[in-house]
């Protein structure tokens, strides 16, 4: 049992949404080139986010998106749940059918499982992930073309 990267993404992507939105919105494009992170995909995930109330789309010039909630009233379960991503560690997706249409003998074990992991991702909002990340170095990527269109200096 794992988390897809789709729930994976999502919440990468919101993360990054929210510590950038303060100067406007943010366009996918920036998002999948700091996050490496396909466009196409980040379409189809912002698209989900959108129609579960996540995220406001802004269109025109200087569009993008932004959060359509505070960050402390969003958790990680939120997004994950939006983009249909299940964390379901049994084999039977709750349905007790596990075993030849019979319960399996751990089926309560993974089900509780489950039980935990939402209650855990209920309860980190998408401000707690934030915080946490203020202050740590992360991944930047460096703009090159700026560096070129400054003019050479000439000596006095």
């Amino acid at each position: 049992m794992r988390l897809t990267t789709k729930g994976r993404f999502a919440v990468t992507a919101m993360v990054d949404l929210s510590m950038r939105q303060t100067r406007g919105p943010v366009t996918l494009a920036a998002i999948s080139e700091r996050q490496h992170i396909s466009l196409s995909y980040l379409e189809q995930l912002f698209g989900k986010l959108r129609r579960a109330k996540l995220v406001n789309s802004v269109r025109g010039p200087g569009g993008g998106y932004c959060l359509a909630k505070p960050t402390a009233n969003i958790t990680v379960a939120d997004i994950i749940s939006a983009v249909d991503e299940p964390i379901d560690a049994t084999l039977c997706a709750g349905k007790e059918n596990c075993d030849d249409d019979r319960r399996c003998i751990t089926h309560d074990l993974w089900a509780t499982l489950n039980q935990k992991m939402n209650d855990y991702l209920s309860s980190v909002s998408l401000a707690d992930v934030v915080s946490h990340q203020q202050g740590k170095p992360v991944a930047v990527i460096r703009d090159f073309r700026a560096a070129q269109k400054m003019p050479d200096k000439v000596a006095a």
